[in-house]
């Protein structure tokens, strides 16, 4: 019996894990994917506070990662599958292995939207990413197109400058969501193309991405672009279909909490992207680790 389960070693997760090793709790944090989690889709994190020159997500995460390791709180590649509630205690069920915990840290993170076109499912790994930064050096000296106007889009599409001959960046309105700073580097740059007011239609090619139909949302016309590879960045959704009904979402899947990040099922939190907030950022995630570690150490020690 755990006192604590993490769901997710992203930056919530892991933080969670840091201040629950800490409190010498006995801890375990499953991830089903990579320790780190989407940051790492990033190569480099410019806005967390202690570096004025910024810091790969790589390095960041590791070295979070490491000082969870040393306190002594086991992580494992897992992937939840079902939580189910037994007594007043909690029973988390993975592929292989079934763990039983007093709390429960949900911060699962979430998964990249697709935009549901022609082509996109079936060239999935053959030319449709959406990951940049793994995919982005086998575009060298091609042509590209970036899907997106937030700031993941346009910090992807500057990441691409280094390897692509030419990017499209097509966006739905007239200007981008993404920071000042960011929107001007892209202006700056010879090699990015902006398509204001565009939604991709459909993505074409048989064995490879060949190329995109687009249509301008005020006239309504079509054209086709030609590309090589396609970068898709419109929005992410919470993963948190594992939960069933067991808590209680809002319309989008995420997760509710009070501001002391407790869900509506005593004894489970929630932490980071598959939270229902307003900004998603790494150091926001870090914040609600920590506040829901330290309400799950409360909880805890309310059951003695």
């Amino acid at each position: 019996m755990y006192d604590l389960l993490i769901i997710g070693a992203g930056p919530a997760g892991l933080t969670a894990g840091l201040y629950a090793g800490r409190a010498r709790l006995k801890a375990l944090i499953l991830e089903k994917l990579t320790c780190g989690g989407q940051i790492l889709l990033t190569e480099t994190v410019e806005n967390y506070p202690g570096f004025p020159g910024g810091i790969s997500s790589s390095d960041l995460m590791g070295n979070i990662e490491e000082q969870v390791m040393k306190l002594g709180v086991k992580i494992l590649e897992e992937e939840v599958r079902q939580i189910e509630k037994i007594g007043i205690f909690w029973r988390i069920k993975t592929r292989e292995n079934q763990y039983d915990a007093k709390a429960v840290v949900i911060a699962a993170g979430s998964l990249p939207k697709t935009l549901e076109v022609e082509g996109e499912k079936h060239l999935t790994g053959k030319g449709v990413s959406y990951c940049a930064t793994c995919d982005g050096p086998l575009y060298r000296n091609k042509i590209v197109a970036v899907v997106g106007g937030g700031d993941t889009a346009a910090e992807e599409v500057l990441f691409l400058t280094r390897f692509a001959a030419k990017i499209f960046l097509i966006h739905r309105r007239s200007q981008l969501r993404a920071a000042e700073i960011l929107a001007q580097r892209l202006k700056d740059n010879i090699k990015v193309k902006p398509i204001w007011n565009a939604q991709v239609l459909a993505i074409l090619g048989n064995e490879r991405v060949e190329g995109l139909v687009i249509k301008d949302v005020n006239s309504g016309n079509e054209e086709t672009i030609l590309c090589d590879g396609v970068f898709i960045y419109v929005g992410r959704a919470p993963d948190t279909g594992f939960l069933g009904n067991l808590i209680k979402l809002d319309e989008h899947g995420h997760i509710i909490t009070d501001e002391a990040m407790r869900t509506d099922e005593p004894g489970i939190f929630a932490a980071g992207d598959c939270r229902k907030k307003t900004f998603r950022q790494v150091i926001t995630a870090c914040s609600d680790g920590a506040v829901a570690l330290y309400s799950a150490q409360q909880y805890l020690e309310g059951l003695k």
